[in-house]
């Protein structure tokens, strides 16, 4: 009796054993559905890249689970409904990770879909991996167990944008210009609040939404800012909406500050050109002269594919992933979502954290401004002879922001 206790011990060591090792050289699919044609199509293929260099290089002995991550993509056209189609096309091809970022709205279908799916299909559990889908709804009111997100929420972001007008003297009449869906709305939501908080002196003078991915004439917008009186514009636009609002604010001669969160993204840089230096700002989880490991990944994904590495917090989704599988020892979703909640992990940006509470994830925030590119601040986004120089560094106390979740936990 005794040494068939102890066969059966032994057996179950290995087996454990064996159950550690288990996601080791495991290939690990993910898909990300998103935009890859229509006007916000060269941003989608950028990030599109940007993942294939990413999973390539964490892939293996670049995470501490060993494991391969595999990388599709889905061409949403911005469209909930697309999204929705392409993930039951991905779920019935038996992905658990799936990836989205363009757009809060296809964001929030997703989210909604993957909760209702994951609770009907126990067994088949879902990851929704949210890389830029900054809706602060998303980890508020709306919430859900499956959903990460990984890039800073726009309440976080206008937090850090905030604090640093607060302290520009020269800020006095604010207009506020941003794309009609909720990201959009949120943005002139919490840059009143905060403003109002902070530097209440300061009056918006304007506001205007406009359609998402529609307007290609923003000059009418660049009349009204200038008839206004606004020495300021903030604006949340992002890919063709935000390059060609910039590139009618240098048609159109106006000369004021505007605060981006986006200025990096493809296309924009080019907008932009050699105008604006010291007036135009970015809000990021990075910017273009990070030293260290970003900055090597940089260069490399640079000389590879003649183009930049704009969206830093992909990296973020591997580099959380990659530990949550070793600690959960691996990679089934329910496993691997326990494991990410509270972790903490060193990432190109210093340390960073799942908060528990609501699935968002905390790290610093950089605040830069547009310039010739110099010995200190080389690297030349889009070859402009121009760059992001950094202006302050926000660490993550300061971009917090407090949630409302209420999660339910399977």
């Amino acid at each position: 009796m005794k040494f068939a206790l102890k066969v059966v011990a032994a057996t179950a060591a290995v087996l454990c054993f064996g159950s550690a090792l288990a996601q080791k050289g495991e290939t690990v699919k993910m898909v990300r559905i998103d935009a890859l044609s229509g006007l916000l199509g060269p941003v989608g293929l950028t990030q599109q890249k940007t993942y294939q260099f990413l999973a390539e290089k964490f892939s293996g002995a670049g995470n501490p689970a060993g494991v391969k991550f595999e990388m599709s993509f889905i061409d949403n056209k911005l469209s909930p409904a697309e999204s929705l189609t392409a993930l039951k096309s991905a779920i019935d091809q038996g992905v658990r990770y799936i990836v989205q970022g363009n757009g809060s709205s296809v964001a929030l279908a997703l989210s909604d879909a993957i909760s209702k799916h994951n609770e009907r299909n126990p067994g088949k559990e879902v990851i929704y991996l949210n890389d830029s889908a900054v809706d602060p709804d998303l980890t508020n009111s709306k919430c859900s167990y499956w959903h990460f997100r990984f890039d800073a929420d726009t309440s976080m972001k206008m937090e850090a944008m905030s604090s640093f007008m607060a302290e520009q003297k020269d800020i006095k009449k604010v207009y506020l210009l941003n794309q009609n869906y909720s990201h959009g709305h949120q943005v002139v939501v919490y840059a009143k609040e905060t403003l109002t908080r902070k530097r209440p002196d300061i009056q918006i003078v304007g506001e205007d939404l406009h359609p998402l991915a529609q307007t290609r004439d923003f000059a009418p917008y660049i009349a009204k800012i200038k008839a206004s009186g606004a020495d300021t514009v903030i604006t949340g636009n992002w890919g063709s909406d935000l390059s060609l609002f910039i590139k009618a604010a240098n048609e159109g001669g106006y000369n004021g500050k505007i605060f981006t969160y986006y200025l990096s993204a493809t296309g924009t840089p080019t907008a932009l050109g050699t105008n604006g230096a010291g007036r135009v700002y970015q809000i990021a989880v990075g910017h273009s002269n990070m030293g260290g490991q970003m900055g090597i990944w940089r260069n490399d994904f640079n000389a590879k594919f003649k183009d930049d590495l704009s969206s830093v917090q992909f990296a973020h989704i591997f580099q959380v992933l990659g530990s949550a599988m070793a600690k959960a020892k691996s990679t089934d979703p329910t496993k691997v979502a326990a494991a990410m909640e509270g972790l903490k992990v060193k990432s190109f940006n210093g340390e960073v954290e799942m908060r528990k509470t609501d699935h968002q994830l905390q790290q610093p925030l950089y605040m830069t401004v547009w310039e010739k590119a110099s010995a200190k601040f080389p690297y030349s986004p889009e070859n402009t002879g121009m760059t992001l120089a950094l202006l302050k560094e926000y660490p993550n106390y300061v971009s917090s922001t407090p949630t409302s979740c209420q999660m339910k936990r399977p």
